[in-house]
């Protein structure tokens, strides 16, 4: 299509690509740190791209992912960006960086740091039981030499409070310390080599010989402590690998050729926990876009509810029954709205206002736009927050085979609230910022908020809100079937359409049909057949639902990964194996998932790394191995 603009043809604007030529590297291509406190991303060029301090949902102090000027801390060899080799360091979340110059081999290595507690954190202080390890708040970056001789730059450059206030300098003596300050906020750089100031920025340029080592730190801890030396630095660096070496031990990780995914997901999962309350963030990051250049770019760095079930599911499968637990005590020391009712989320720290604004004075990635800071979705309406509380609250009683006395009144309220409110219409699973509309995986869950309440009632003996509930699940159920199932018989997306929508898939996660069930089976198979791009999943035709924005957006990994699931559930058990191997191998070379995968260019798209796609490739793991291991034991 063109324009004609006189005697010239002007060619129309075409949809930016995924794959588009970009100075923002492809979300995909960054390495993911953690310290169980806040997270950092590194470029491929060695530049951390994104870091809050001192947690999560704090202000950025590093922020090109989102603005090419909003802040970085590189260290890599003068004038090249392309290492030789990026990797974790087996069963850690230590990223390890080679690179290969004209000149020689360096090996770096990157980490949020872990170590032995050394306190009371007031820093970020806790709500939970201090464990006896504990973050350091500090970033140490440590240089090797391998080979020859190579060319060494550091340079960092914070700008505070997403951008907007540049860091003023002060210069401590020895010039190997230096403080930057700004927005009420004090980081000190340390390191061996010697650092001078440009304006915004510390940098320093060294050569280093074959066997030799240097290493930098960034510190926000109490009185900013920090690495004295190289040495101290490679003590730093060896803590943090036993850390998470020793957490890995305590998973009971399947002899499987899914190993290593799993590893890697539930070391993303535990890199997503904010150690000081229990909550898992849904990921590390604001505003990375779920369509090219577009405006569907939101704030996943709080902790969802829906997240619960799926988070509880996986820690208990291997064998995580203390950050379940810690999990399951940050839900119970959660505020409900007046009426009762849980949040779809909260902060980290367990608020409750998270006020939505938008930061216009950034590029955004690859100009994706606007940025947002905070999430308007957190008073939204959205009924399957119940039965995500309760499933995970009936998880953790039959897992610890007792029932909290914390947890029984929000077993209460929950039940209660999701009996007052499933036939009104509400935003959905995905937050649809269109009209409210009654969807069936809404009814679904609250079906499951009343199932499990039922049961759970039944541990605790008593028969009469068992034998309520229960009926109350059943009104629903029968409700489903009537309104909510299409004339091949699928599960439409709400009363009103017969269009298709992948939250329909938690019908075969959550148990709704029995696993020969022609329903589920029309369900499972109409969403593979019909609701794809070259094989993954889709939440649904934006052409068909009134989600209140504009553009198309990428196949949701989750819905993939339930899908997954579900064709292992209705004995579709090689389709099953076939998309997981398809979805593997579009893993990040480092192993992580974000949202969603541009089915036409197998980029990734949205939030990064995501929570939910781990948790999700976790349990359609377990739904595989669970089917082999019964095939093997069949007769």
């Amino acid at each position: 299509m063109t324009a004609v603009d006189g005697a010239r043809a002007v060619p129309a604007a075409e949809p930016q690509s995924a794959a588009a030529p970009s100075p923002f590297p492809p979300i995909e291509s960054f390495g993911f740190l953690s310290n169980c406190h806040t997270s950092a991303l590194v470029a491929p060029d060695g530049a951390i791209a994104w870091l809050c301090v001192p947690s999560f949902d704090a202000p950025s102090v590093f922020a090109t992912l989102l603005d090419r000027q909003a802040g970085y801390f590189r260290v890599g060899p003068f004038g090249l960006g392309v290492p030789a080799a990026r990797a974790y360091e087996p069963g850690t979340n230590t990223l390890v960086t080679t690179w290969h110059t004209s000149s020689g081999w360096v090996v770096v290595r990157d980490a949020l740091t872990m170590g032995p507690r050394r306190g009371e954190d007031t820093v970020t202080p806790h709500t939970r039981p201090p464990a006896d390890e504990d973050g350091d708040h500090l970033l140490v970056r440590t240089i090797e030499c391998i080979e020859g001789s190579v060319e060494m730059e550091l340079v960092c450059e914070p700008v505070f409070d997403y951008g907007r206030t540049a860091a003023e300098w002060s210069l401590h003596d020895g010039r190997g310390i230096a403080d930057a300050s700004g927005a009420g906020v004090t980081l000190r750089l340390c390191t061996d080599m010697a650092i001078g100031i440009e304006g915004g920025r510390a940098r320093a340029r060294h050569t280093l010989q074959a066997g030799e080592l240097a290493y930098c730190s960034l510190s926000w801890a109490e009185e900013l402590a920090s690495p004295a030396n190289d040495e101290e630095a490679q003590e730093r660096m060896a803590a943090t690998t036993r850390f998470w070496r020793s957490w890995v031990d305590g998973a009971r990780l399947p002899d499987h050729q899914f190993r290593e995914a799993i590893a890697r997901s539930i070391l993303a999962i535990k890199g997503l926990t904010y150690m000081p309350t229990g909550a898992t963030v849904a990921a590390a990051t604001t505003s990375l876009p779920e369509t090219p250049g577009g405006e569907r770019n939101w704030d996943y760095r709080y902790a969802w509810m829906r997240d619960a079930t799926f988070t509880l599911r996986a820690l208990h499968w291997l064998n995580l029954d203390w950050e379940a637990e810690e999990f399951m005590q940050y839900v119970a020391d959660l505020e409900p709205n007046a009426d009762g009712a849980m949040q779809i989320m909260y902060g980290i720290d367990g608020r409750r206002d998270l006020t939505e604004s938008t930061r216009d004075d950034l590029s955004g990635y690859a100009g994706a736009r606007p940025v947002r800071i905070g999430n308007g979705a957190f008073d939204q309406r959205q009924n399957d927050v119940y039965g995500a509380v309760l499933d995970c609250i009936l998880l953790q009683t039959r897992r610890s085979q007792r029932l909290s006395r914390r947890l029984w009144p929000i077993v209460e309220s929950q039940a209660e609230c999701a009996t007052r409110v499933w036939r009104e219409p509400d935003q959905g699973i995905w937050e649809a910022r269109g009209a409210p509309c009654h969807y069936v995986s809404s009814k679904l869950m609250s079906w499951v908020a009343m199932d499990r309440a039922a049961k759970i009632a039944n541990i605790r003996g008593d028969g009469d809100k068992e034998v309520r509930w229960r009926a109350v699940a059943e009104e629903i159920r029968a409700d489903i079937l009537e309104h909510g199932v299409d004339s091949r018989g699928s599960l439409r997306q709400h009363y009103e359409t017969d269009a298709l929508d992948a939250s329909n898939l938690l019908a075969a996660v959550f148990g709704f049909f029995t696993d020969d069930d022609p329903r589920l089976r029309a369900t499972v198979l109409a969403i593979a057949d019909e609701l794809t791009e070259n094989g993954y999943v889709l939440r649904y035709r934006t052409e068909q639902t009134d989600d209140g924005l504009a553009g198309r957006e990428g196949t949701f990994l989750i819905c993939s990964f339930w899908l997954v699931s579900a064709l292992a559930v209705i004995g579709e058990l090689q389709r099953a194996r076939d998309l997981m191997e398809r979805l593997l191998h579009n893993a990040s070379s480092l192993g992580l998932f974000a949202e969603e995968l541009d089915a036409t260019t197998g980029r990734h798209l949205g939030n990064f790394p995501q929570a939910f796609s781990h948790l999700a490739l976790i349990e359609a793991a377990a739904r595989i191995i669970v089917a082999e291991r019964a095939e093997e034991y069949a007769v």
